[in-house]
């Protein structure tokens, strides 16, 4: 693998992975045959499937699943040669389900697929500075119609508001219910989408009048974090290395990704834009953006912002936390929570 060494400084710190020891699972018939299996494997690999039979069973076939998806089938104790192109970055689940003399019994593993790509070192210009409310705990930023709408966290207080990022005067305000922790929002189709943190509960929003139109509860039992969308799906975070694919006509889990950059597991992915079709999203507690490929979660470039920090009066609790981008200037804004200002960039290699 490449040499990954100036990413974990940009993130400073960032875990990396387990490093993907193949499991067996706890089968006293048959096992996988791990024998020549690798720590992490790229999708340019393909892996040889087969199982070890130390009873010496007379096997009559065996049916192969990745993901719990079928994948081949062989007659005898055959292996199969199977190829990661088109698998998504993360663990891959392997089963071997063995027919032998009128029974059947399964074998179970799984291997890590890592990114191969290298992520480029991206380059920042700041164009304006304006300020920003140093009360406004912030979840999610994002322009709707030239207008920019930014939601805040912290149960109590709460709220989205739409305002004139150049002077921050308020146009619009909707202060949530003290029960809840306000997460990401996100436009589309009319609506506007809102998450909220531990509740389980998301709300949609008619875009024009922010008038509330629906509560939903999440479909997967997971927290609220960052939301941004294609023009036809809503990706959204929920503080591990996942973003979720959801239908908004359904608030329904389509298919998610697993952010790597290189072998390391990108955790804690947090606010999200969608900027040229690539997701560009904060990491929690860190003073960088990753851009991210949302086919297959590699990251493909970082943007480190830790010299913004400079012309700030925040602590470093304050985290960065807010990327928005303006269609109508081409140019992409990004904030803090609590911070007192707000930078409106571009960005080049």
């Amino acid at each position: 693998m490449k040499n990954y060494n100036f990413l974990f400084i940009i993130f400073l710190g960032i875990i990396l992975s387990n490093c993907g020891n193949t499991k067996n699972g706890e089968n006293s018939i048959f096992t996988f045959d791990n024998s020549n299996y690798k720590a992490h494997y790229i999708s340019d690999d393909a892996i040889s499937l087969g199982i070890l039979n130390p009873n010496s069973k007379e096997i009559d076939s065996i049916v192969y699943f990745v993901n719990d998806k079928k994948v081949g089938f062989k007659k005898g104790n055959e292996k199969l040669n199977f190829n990661l192109k088109d698998q998504k970055l993360g663990y891959q689940n392997l089963k071997a389900l063995v027919y032998f003399g009128g029974e059947n019994s399964a074998a179970t593993a799984r291997i890590e697929l890592v990114s191969n790509v290298t992520p480029k070192l991206l380059n920042y210009k700041i164009v304006n500075t304006y300020p920003h409310d140093t009360a406004s705990f912030t979840e999610g930023f994002e322009f709707h119609n030239d207008t920019l709408c930014e939601s805040t966290g912290q149960k109590g207080t709460s709220y989205f508001r739409k305002y004139d990022y150049k002077t921050g005067k308020v146009y619009k305000q909707i202060d949530l219910d003290s029960m809840y922790f306000g997460e990401g929002i996100t436009f589309i189709n009319g609506k506007l989408y809102q998450l909220t943190w531990q509740e389980k509960t998301g709300f949609i929003y008619d875009a024009k009048t922010f008038k509330l139109e629906k509560t939903f509860t999440f479909e997967k039992d997971i927290e609220g974090w960052g939301m941004t969308n294609d023009g036809t799906y809503i990706y959204q975070t929920d503080g591990t290395e996942k973003i979720w694919k959801m239908d908004p006509k359904t608030q329904k889990m389509m298919d998610h990704i697993n952010v790597y950059s290189g072998e390391s597991k990108i955790k804690a992915i947090n606010e999200l834009e969608w900027i040229n079709g690539k997701i560009y999203t904060n990491v929690w507690q860190k003073d960088a953006i990753a851009v991210v490929n949302p086919n297959t979660g590699a990251v493909e470039g970082i943007l480190n912002m830790s010299g913004l920090r400079k012309f700030l009066k925040v602590t470093p609790d304050d985290v960065l936390n807010g990327i928005a981008y303006n269609p109508k200037t081409k140019t992409i804004f990004v904030t803090g929570k609590n911070w007192n200002k707000m930078f409106e960039i571009t960005v080049s290699e």
